[in-house]
């Protein structure tokens, strides 16, 4: 249910902001949203982080690659390996998801492609830490009653 919402919420609010691909504010939302609403909202920082690991390996992958499979190893793999070494590993997953698609789908201007792409995902993860945060808000509502 709060995988379904948040996907709705960063979809509308991406379109309201004229996004070009609010596909991937949804599919990071969902990505995003875990069982335990706690974990999405406490792994919702390391994530952004994790986007912006991405978005920026993917985008210096652009530079030297053609996209294609083995290229995806090493987009995917290098921003992982680099949450690993940071260590953050609840950022890897993102990271290797945001820079694989900057690689694949890259336009004519890469660090414009990777920006659009951190601007969703970053909606998604937000969008999925919101909705997790209700039931938290609800019952601090109820509380002050």
């Amino acid at each position: 249910m709060r995988a379904a919402i948040g996907a709705g919420l960063a979809v509308g609010v991406a379109m309201l902001l004229g996004l070009a691909s609010p596909l991937y504010a949804l599919v990071s939302a969902v990505i995003v949203t875990d069982i335990d609403a706690a974990k999405t909202r406490k792994l919702a920082i390391p994530r952004l982080i994790g986007t912006a690991i991405g978005a920026t390996t993917g985008c210096v992958a652009t530079l030297f690659v053609q996209p294609g499979a083995l290229a995806v190893v090493g987009a995917v793999l290098v921003p992982m390996f680099l949450c690993q070494l940071m260590n953050r590993p609840p950022a890897a997953k993102v990271a290797g998801y945001v820079s694989g698609i900057v690689l694949v789908s890259f336009s004519a201007n890469p660090w414009e492609h990777a920006r659009d792409r951190l601007v969703e995902t970053v909606l998604g993860i937000l969008a999925a830490a919101l909705v997790s945060a209700v039931p938290v808000l609800a019952r601090a509502a109820q509380s002050d009653r």
